[in-house]
């Protein structure tokens, strides 16, 4: 089935898209690259194709994809909360960048220098670990897609989170080369599971999208028995 048949007709589908920023003080933050480009461009594929689509986005600056329906969050705590919120789904594609760690307390007000002061620490804890406890919840999705973003090493530690985290597909992407990843209208993807992997792209992140969205089908009827 091509992808432009309704192929995931009367499925419920989660996307969670874009960066976090998690808060120092009013004025500062402490942000990643992610455009939310990809995210954005899985939601209008897979709502092209029939899916009911929930989008949790960060901030980002997209527009709405068409019959795609958008929850707005800032932090990792809030992309947390609204993602279990959103459960029972049929597919999570967790294709966010949420920051691993948010600082313990945000200041009330503007954080000024002072005289003589060449350093700053932050006190940091981790933040919700989404995809893996999404993974575990009671009302787990019969499937699970997560995302891996990584400067090197692309295949081991891809496959490292995909068995750590317990989940069913992967997409990892190589990060911090011009025109791919983070920033960019193009990508390239290696998606694992846990029996198989193959490359997809460089293509532009609209048609990755399709691509992406026909290994899930595939895993999906799998899993169906069909």
């Amino acid at each position: 089935m091509s992808a432009g048949d309704f192929d995931f007709a009367e499925r419920r589908v989660l996307i969670s898209a874009g960066p976090t920023f998690e808060d120092i003080d009013p004025v500062r933050f402490i942000g990643n690259r992610s455009s939310g480009k990809m995210g954005f461009a899985i939601a209008q594929a897979a709502a092209r194709r029939g899916a009911r689509v929930m989008l949790i986005a960060g901030p980002v600056h997209l527009p709405t994809p068409d019959d795609v329906q958008r929850i707005d969050v800032r932090s990792a705590a809030q992309m947390h909360a609204a993602v279990l919120a959103q459960l029972p789904a049929d597919i999570y594609i967790g294709a966010a960048a949420v920051a691993d760690y948010t600082p313990r307390e945000v200041a009330p007000i503007k954080m000024k220098k002072r005289p003589g002061q060449e350093t700053l620490v932050l006190d940091l804890v981790r933040t919700p670990d989404i995809l893996a406890e999404l993974a575990a919840h009671a009302q787990r999705p019969p499937l699970v897609v997560g995302f891996a973003a990584e400067t090197d090493r692309v295949a081991e530690y891809a496959r490292g989170k995909l068995i750590a985290k317990r989940i069913d597909l992967i997409a990892a992407n190589r990060v911090g080369i011009a025109g791919c990843g983070f920033e960019s209208d193009d990508n390239a993807l290696e998606v694992f599971w846990h029996d198989g992997e193959r490359s997809l792209g460089p293509a532009p992140k609209a048609q990755l999208a399709d691509a992406l969205l026909d290994l899930v089908r595939e895993q999906w009827c799998l899993r169906a028995g069909r």
